[in-house]
């Protein structure tokens, strides 16, 4: 008797997870279908573009731009979306060479065309936030003798 409740105990514990488990993953295909490009991803995670976030300096003599992360330097791509982000990034500005904190979603390659520049490159494709720079912090770049 002791051995025939434990089996149904058993049986009882097992059907129900097995339920459970597939209503579950219903649920998520039906609540996500039309968001899924690809399985397991969103439509911006298949688009191939990267979301990274770093110090933003452009120089405009030079019609130059690099985006400055902990590990690496990026060039950017000079477009319409690095003249967008200048016009964002003036109103934090408060000395031409300030590097500004920006979030950006972009394509990022390596640069084999030209030794002369900078050996990773990225094409900003959406400018997701700018940020004021912290006080405390020194990311201005000054040129000339004291």
């Amino acid at each position: 008797m002791k051995n025939l409740s434990i089996l149904l105990v058993v049986f009882a514990v097992i059907f129900s997870c097995k339920s459970d488990q597939k209503t579950t993953k219903e649920e998520v295909e039906v609540s996500t279908d039309t968001l899924i490009a690809e399985p397991g991803k969103t439509l911006k995670q298949s688009d191939g573009l990267i979301a990274i976030h770093g110090n933003y300096l452009y120089d405009a003599t030079q019609n130059a731009a690099v985006l400055q992360t902990p590990t690496l330097m990026y060039g950017i791509v000079v477009n319409d979306k690095v003249e967008e982000l200048n016009t964002l990034v003036e109103e934090h500005k408060s000395e031409p060479y300030e590097m500004v904190p920006v979030t950006i979603r972009g394509r990022i390659f390596k640069n084999e065309a030209n030794d002369q520049e900078w050996e990773n490159k990225i094409e900003i494709k959406e400018i997701l936030k700018v940020s004021k720079p912290d006080p405390e912090e020194n990311d201005v770049i000054k040129l000339g003798s004291k």
